[in-house]
Parts: C-alpha cells; sequence; structure tokens
C-alpha cells in the first residue's frame, strides 16, 4: 500500500493508535468476531507503518485469533482443551442472569454454546453490561472436573475477563492535539477511513451524511432515524465499529430490556450503552403496549418511570431501516416515515421527538471501491474517544452568533443545537478548539435540514401546528437570513414554497412579438441578482435578449429615483449588480420583466429575501408607471400549473380576470399593486 500524504500526517501525530483498514477487514472475515475486537488486537500489535513490525504483529494477531476464538463446529474441541490443561483462555461474547434457584449469577457464552457457566459476583457487579446485552471480552475459562462429578455440577467457571476496549483515559486531549494540524477537510476525511469508508470519490453530501450518521455517539439521548435504499451500511457502524453501541436486530424489544426489568430492578440498554440502535425498524415491536409510550417519553425527557422511581439514562435512540420505493414517489404517495411501525408511523408526537432524519438516499451503496486501504484510528481509541464527547456540548460556540428563524419551535431549537454540536464535536474533539466560520455555518445548514425533514412529515400528515416549514438562520445580527430547504422536496423547474435567496424573484414574461419578430408564449423566468462594491448594472446572460436588457434597463432607473421609498438610506449607486436571467420554458427573450427585476434589485440591496412561492408579474417605464397586462388569466394558470402559491400583479388586471374558473382562483392567492413601493412592500410580505 502507498502512504499518502495524510496517512503520513495521521502516522506522525497518531502514533500508536492507528491501523490498516484492509488489514481488519481480512481478519473480521476469517474469524466470527466483530470488527472492533479485530482492531484491539491489530491496535495492540500493528499499530505501526513500518512493514517489519506490522508483519510481526499480524502473525501475533493471527494466532491469537485462531486459538481463541472458536468457530461453529469447535466447540466440542475446545471444550476438550479446556478439561486437558485446566483453563484456556478465549475471546467471546459474555452474557450473565441471575440464577434465582441458586441465588448466584451464571454466565453464558455463545460460541461454546455453554448457558452455565460459573462466574463470581464481584466480576458481574464490575462489568454489569453482561447483564444487559453482553459485550465481547478475553476470558480465562476454567474446568474443574471435581465438580463435573456432583449432580447438576457447574465445571466451567470464568476465572478472569478483560473488556475488549481501551483502558486509556484521557484520549480526548491526544485527539485534539492531532486535529490541530489537519485541514477540516483532510479531518473529515481522515474520520471516515477510521469507519472504514475512503471519501476520495464521495460528493461533499454523501460525505455529511455519513458523519451525521456519527452524531448519536457523541451526543446524549440523540434520536435519529435513517431510512434509504437497501446495501448502504446502515447497521454497520453501530455493530461493528464501537463496543459503545448495541444493535438490536429484528426489531423485537422488550421494556425490561431497553429500559428496566421490574422483576430485579435490571437497567436496561439505555443505560448500558452510548447508543441502541433498532435494525430493520419496520419490525419493532414491545411485549408490552406501552411500550412505544415509554420510549416516547424517554425520547422526550431522557428519563421513564418504574413504579415511584424515576430514572435518568443518556444512551441515544437509533431507528434504522430500508425503503421499498423511490424518495420522489414515496413523497407523491405519503409521508417518509412510511416504513416506521403501525404504532408510530402516523404519530406526530413521535416524530416531533426525533432530532434528524438522515437521508439514506444520500449514502452510497457499499462497493469495494468505498472501502479504505489507509491508515484510520483504531476502533478502541475512536469510540473512547466519542463516548467522552457524550459529556461536552458545543452550543454556547454560536450562541450570540448565529439566529434562528421564526420558524423553529422550541423542539426544533434543541434538535438543531443537539445535531449541530454533534457535528462539530467531531470535527472539533477539543472544546477549547473553536470552529471557523463556514464550519460553523456547514454543521448549522445540516441539522437544519435533517430536522426540517422531520417537520416536512409532519405536515404532510396533516398536523396543524407543523404548517410553517421556513427553516433559516442568520450568521451574525447584520447577515443575511437564509433558508434551508430539503432538496428531495425540490425541483428546479417548479417553485417551491421555500424563500429564494435576497436578489432572486420568481416571474412570468407574458409574452407577445419577440424580437425576431415571431410570436412567443408566455414563460417562467428566475431573476437572480448579486450585489457587490462597485456601480452600475451587468447582465451575465450571453447574449443578452434585447427585451430583458430594456426591462433591466427600466428597473435601474427606476431604484435609483425612487431609492428612498424603495431602499431607504442605502445608496443604489454604490453597488454594482450582476444579473442573470434564467429560463424554464420555451420563451427566451424575458420581454417585460421590468417590476420583478426592480423588485430582485432592491431585495438584493436589502439583503432581505421575497416571499416564498411568490411570482411577480408586470412591466414598469422610466417615468415609474406600471403598463398594463394584456393576458393576466394565461399567467395565473401558469402559476398555477408551476407550484406557486402567491401571485402579484398591476391593480389594472382585477377587472380582466372575470374569465378566471373558480377552481383556478381558489389554488393561488391573487394580490395586486398599484405601484413599485408597493409591489416590494407586498413581496418582502410586511
Amino acid at each position: 500500500m502507498e502512504l499518502d500524504e495524510l496517512d503520513r500526517k495521521a502516522a506522525e501525530l497518531l502514533d500508536g493508535f492507528l491501523v490498516r483498514k484492509d488489514l481488519v477487514r481480512t481478519f473480521a472475515r476469517q474469524f466470527p468476531v466483530p470488527t472492533y475486537v479485530v482492531e484491539f488486537l491489530l491496535g495492540r500489535y500493528c499499530a505501526s507503518t513500518d512493514p517489519e513490525e506490522i508483519e510481526e504483529g499480524l502473525e501475533v494477531v493471527q494466532r491469537q485469533l485462531k486459538s481463541r476464538t472458536i468457530k461453529a463446529g469447535e466447540e466440542e474441541l475446545f471444550k476438550a482443551r479446556a478439561r486437558e490443561k485446566g483453563e484456556i483462555k478465549i475471546i467471546d461474547l459474555i452474557q450473565a442472569r441471575l440464577d434465582t434457584k441458586n441465588d448466584t449469577y451464571v454466565a453464558s457464552l455463545p460460541s461454546l454454546r455453554l448457558n452455565d457457566v460459573r462466574i463470581p459476583d464481584d466480576l458481574v457487579s464490575e462489568h454489569e453490561r453482561m447483564l444487559t446485552g453482553g459485550f465481547y471480552a478475553e476470558l480465562t475459562l476454567e474446568y474443574d472436573a471435581s465438580i463435573a462429578q456432583e449432580q447438576g455440577g457447574r465445571p466451567f467457571g470464568i476465572r478472569a475477563l478483560r473488556e475488549i476496549q481501551l483502558s486509556k483515559r484521557d484520549v480526548i486531549d491526544e485527539l485534539a492535539r492531532a486535529r490541530q494540524h489537519f485541514t477540516t477537510e483532510e479531518w473529515k476525511a481522515f474520520l471516515l477511513r477510521s469507519t472504514g469508508i475512503e471519501s476520495s470519490s464521495l460528493t461533499s453530501r454523501q460525505m455529511d451524511a455519513l458523519l451525521l450518521r456519527m452524531v448519536p455517539f457523541v451526543e446524549r439521548n440523540y434520536n435519529l432515524v435513517e431510512l434509504g435504499p437497501r446495501g448502504t451500511g446502515k447497521s454497520h457502524l453501530f455493530q461493528q465499529v464501537s463496543p459503545y453501541a448495541h444493535l438490536i436486530s429484528g426489531g423485537k424489544a422488550t421494556v425490561a430490556k431497553m429500559f428496566v426489568n421490574n422483576a430485579n430492578g435490571q437497567r436496561g440498554l439505555v443505560c448500558q450503552y452510548d447508543v441502541v440502535c433498532f435494525d430493520e425498524v419496520s419490525g419493532i415491536s414491545f411485549d408490552n403496549k406501552d411500550g412505544v409510550n415509554i420510549m416516547k417519553g424517554y425520547m422526550e425527557s431522557g428519563e421513564f418511570s418504574r413504579g415511584k422511581e424515576s430514572i435518568r439514562a443518556d444512551g441515544s435512540i437509533v431507528l434504522v431501516g430500508n425503503f421499498d420505493v423511490d424518495v420522489e414517489h414515496q413523497q407523491r404517495i405519503g409521508h417518509l416515515f412510511g416504513p416506521l411501525p403501525e404504532e408510530m408511523r402516523h404519530d406526530t408526537a413521535f416524530m416531533d421527538r426525533i432530532h434528524a432524519f438522515l437521508p439514506g438516499w444520500d449514502v452510497p451503496k457499499v462497493s469495494k471501491e468505498l472501502l479504505t486501504d489507509h491508515f484510520g484510528l483504531v476502533s478502541d481509541f475512536l469510540s473512547e474517544c466519542w463516548s467522552q464527547l457524550r459529556n461536552q456540548s458545543r452550543v454556547s460556540q454560536w450562541q450570540g452568533h448565529v439566529y434562528f428563524g421564526g420558524a423553529l419551535s422550541g423542539r426544533d431549537t434543541n434538535a438543531v443545537n443537539k445535531t449541530a454540536s454533534g457535528l462539530l464535536k467531531l470535527i472539533y474533539p477539543g472544546d477549547d478548539l473553536m470552529p471557523s466560520h463556514d464550519d460553523l455555518e456547514w454543521s448549522i445548514h445540516i441539522a437544519m435540514e435533517a430536522r426540517r425533514r422531520v417537520k416536512e412529515q409532519q405536515k404532510r400528515i396533516g398536523a396543524a401546528e407543523f404548517r410553517n416549514t421556513h427553516f433559516s438562520y442568520t450568521m451574525g445580527e447584520d447577515g443575511v437570513e437564509k433558508f434551508v430547504a430539503t432538496p428531495e422536496l425540490q425541483s428546479d423547474n417548479s417553485i417551491g414554497s421555500d424563500p429564494l435567496e435576497p436578489g432572486q424573484a420568481w416571474t412570468i414574461s407574458p409574452g407577445g412579438q419577440a424580437s425576431t419578430g415571431q410570436e412567443e408564449h408566455p414563460g417562467l423566468f428566475r431573476i437572480e441578482v448579486n450585489e457587490g462594491p462597485g456601480s452600475g448594472v451587468k447582465i451575465l446572460n450571453k447574449p443578452v435578449p434585447p427585451a430583458f436588457r430594456e426591462s433591466i434597463g427600466y428597473a435601474e432607473q427606476n431604484l435609483y429615483t425612487r431609492a428612498g421609498q424603495l431602499v431607504g438610506d442605502r445608496e443604489p449607486r454604490q453597488h454594482e449588480f450582476t444579473v442573470q436571467l434564467r429560463a424554464f420554458d420555451a420563451a427566451k427573450s424575458g420581454s417585460k420583466l421590468g417590476v420583478a427585476a426592480l423588485i430582485a434589485l432592491s431585495s438584493a440591496t436589502l439583503k432581505r429575501s421575497l416571499r416564498g412561492g411568490l411570482i411577480v408579474v408586470g412591466e414598469i417605464n422610466l417615468g415609474g408607471s406600471i403598463e398594463p397586462i394584456h393576458n393576466p388569466v394565461t399567467l395565473v394558470e401558469i402559476a398555477v400549473e408551476k407550484g406557486a402559491t402567491a401571485i402579484l400583479m398591476p391593480v389594472t388586471c382585477r377587472k380582466l380576470l372575470f374569465d378566471l374558473s373558480d377552481e383556478m382562483a381558489t389554488k393561488i392567492d391573487i394580490q395586486f399593486y398599484l405601484d413599485a413601493k408597493d409591489a416590494l412592500f407586498k413581496a418582502l410580505g410586511e
């Protein structure tokens, strides 16, 4: 393997905590243990870039895995060895239970198919996780022939065990020190390599989705849903990478196992693990009809009740499942929570507790090319860092710098804060490392999109209180309000209900005689204006349609002469505007778009977005008068067809709309304006 720049940098800064991920895959396929068990041994013997040391270490790991892991069919062989030698060392999943008849604990070792292994009480109380789901450990298993001869005797016993996870505690400082020498992009790539993924061929959206998967590991009481196609490795991270995560396959969950066992007071999975993941979420079912309500209460507050006692836990809940249809089809026929079980599928209160909906359709399918052959962090070091990061929060890093829009409820704000905090902890693992402006905005944007996806589904179910989904944020007190959309709801050639960026406006040309002499049909356009220091208006279209140049000329002159009415104390002559016209139909001339152009120029100057779903039509002349429109009924019909929710027209159109059908009139909000100031005022929605 050729070392690249990232490998060399990592080797220099994190020596002793690295492992080559292709070696891990080799052993993981050979032996019946999770990836993190293999990495634990590789990290102990092969954490080096020296090929000779790696070779020696590989032999040791191979020997240990061969002699200590039990493949199917070898159970009796290992039991016989224990009998001959008195004791053997094995690596296995250990689980324990209380035998009430004899008032003792007994352990079970699935690989050896033993269910009645003696185990000292003090080992059980030291490692309580063996009572819930169990964990992988290096075990010393002894055999006592004298006990074997007793009636009902238990000859096998566990004398000692060592959990397979890191014993060092100051790992965060090591990670934070190394992070200072990486750029953000390098660090993201290195994090993905540490989970076995090579990011060089991934798009930024694919990387973001894979990083969002990691947030439940670093954020307490975090609730995530990921639904998407099969084969994208949804459960891999929760099953193979961290001993602090527990995967429930097939969805069967008992209240006693998840939360608390009323019979003996034993705490459940959410108390024992950082992350509890339900695989194949469509099959989740509780043994108790209150199970979903207990889970809802826990997802909201991190608490659940047992009799009079209230128990706190900080385990994150992750629900992963498969879509059987494509996203667009699912959006047309229902909502994106369709694969959830019946008792959760239409429950908006349950959905409201989900902090993020990860778009599984953005994650590539796992293929040979997606798996990395480079160095990454050893899983036990990485998972220990993640576990310790749960005790920190990053929310204070943007308070007073980032302001959320009015559409976010208290739960929305909490969800966005948790997701953004988790993403920043992954990228900046030291709490004294301050994120850059761009990284802060990156985390807020992902967090808002992931939460908005939840809100959009609640809106589809028809709950009135979730009607406003136009999530936005402003960076700094004087910043521009930016709206966050969910891409699966957006279509480039139709008008969504989201506000556009400041300086952008939807408009329809009424058509008529084009410059070529031919009759042109009406068509949808988007005017996009950017402003900066300088002066004048520059049109970027090549060639510039003459009719559009004329409308822009009228709009520019009206902006200068009516600046006081339109943009207040701002001086538009000191701004340079670059304008682009985007056509969405056969019409290309952009004729008679003066009012929309003037509003777009004003919006760019004011740095304020127009209302979402709005189309502005009309032409203005040099003197500021609004010209009449000859075909307003056609323009309204086009606006409805394109998905607009409102259209702003000159008041002279009012009497010409008597031919508009009742059905069309009920599908769109038609508003009228008297002059340019009135049009801008109504377009901004104030």
